[in-house]
Formats: C-alpha cells, sequence, structure tokens
C-alpha cells in the first residue's frame, strides 16, 4: 500500500514560490509551516483527568487568555476556560490516542483536527507592522509577547495568532481561509519588500 502522506498537498502549496520571492527582504518573511498536527482538547481543568492530560503533555494546561504551556514538540494554545489547541510536530494520531487515554471515563475529548487549520509564519522586524494593518489585538511588545496566543481577526478572517519569538509569529487561519489571508498578508509586506 503506498504512503499516503506523499499525496497530501498543503492549503498554501500554490503559493509557496510568490511567498519566498516576497520573503527575500531581511524586514519581514511569510512562509507556510504545513502539515503541523493539532488536537484539540476539552477537559474540565480542575479535574484529576486535567492532571493526567497534563503529564501526556509534559507541562500544565494554561490558565488563562493568551497562556501557552508545552515545548517545540507539543505546545498548548488556551482557547477558553476548558479548551485548548495542542500544536504538535509528532504523528497527531497518536497524541490524539494519548489524550483520549488520560482523560480516561472522566468527560472531556480529544480530537485530530489536523486539517482544519494551517500554519503561516510571518517572521522580520516589520512582522509586528503588517500585521498591526489588519489585526485589532494591541500587539505592543508590552502587551503581546512570545509565548502569547490569542484567538482574533486579521482581515476579518478569524484566526488564531501566537507570537512565537521576539519577531516570529505564526497564524493558524482555517484552511479554507488560508489562500486569502497568504495573499492578504503578501499585500500587506510590499511596501517592506519593494
Amino acid at each position: 500500500m503506498a504512503d499516503l502522506t506523499t499525496l497530501r498537498r498543503s492549503p498554501l502549496t500554490h503559493l509557496a514560490d510568490r511567498m519566498a520571492a516576497a520573503s527575500v527582504s531581511v524586514t519581514v518573511s511569510l512562509s507556510e509551516v504545513p502539515f503541523l498536527g493539532m488536537v484539540s482538547l476539552r477537559v474540565e481543568p480542575s479535574t484529576p483527568a486535567a492532571t493526567r492530560v497534563a503529564d501526556v503533555l509534559g507541562a500544565p494546561l494554561p490558565t488563562g487568555c493568551g497562556e501557552t504551556t508545552g515545548d517545540d514538540d507539543r505546545r498548548a494554545l488556551w482557547l477558553g476556560p476548558d479548551e485548548w489547541l495542542v500544536v504538535t510536530t509528532g504523528d497527531p494520531v497518536v497524541l490524539t490516542r494519548e489524550l483520549d487515554a488520560a482523560l480516561g471515563e472522566d468527560p472531556g475529548l480529544a480530537l485530530d483536527v489536523s486539517a482544519n487549520r494551517t500554519v503561516v509564519e510571518l517572521a522580520g522586524p516589520r512582522a509586528r507592522t503588517v500585521l498591526e494593518k489588519g489585526c485589532p489585538v494591541d500587539l505592543h511588545r508590552r502587551s503581546f509577547v512570545p509565548g502569547r496566543a490569542v484567538a482574533t481577526t486579521l482581515a476579518r478572517v478569524p484566526v488564531l495568532l501566537w507570537q512565537t519569538g521576539h519577531d516570529a509569529y505564526r497564524l493558524l487561519p482555517r484552511s479554507s481561509f488560508a489562500d486569502y489571508v497568504a495573499r492578504w498578508l503578501l499585500d500587506a509586506m510590499r511596501e517592506f519588500n519593494g
């Protein structure tokens, strides 16, 4: 049987060359980080199930808006009082099984939603300025810092915005909006890459 992963196409494959061409400047770059695993997690935070989930993730679940916990392999982004998105570089099917086992018979949900979103990475000294053109979140360095992640909009499209470094951001739009988000960012970057 053929390896089906070789047949996968990311939502932004068709824009890869345009993103690379627009990223030649040192001030701002745009790329897709395709095929990261994503698991939607629901669990009551003050339960033994949440403690078992934290053991699987290797870190406690974030407890407040904008918080993230974990490492580069498994990062939990807070979405609500009992809801997180776990982003992983590993196999999301395996992680989903591990989280489901940790939930046991307690109320909760672990669901692989990897195909639901893609990841667009915007980086460079002008990345914040580009985002400020269409994002209502206060992105000032004293308000939004590396490790923060919030649900917001960019150019009227719902995205998760995650600051991964001093001048690096990951945007997680739904796959159906990925083309629009990438094209909007390419346009917003033009003044810096001329």
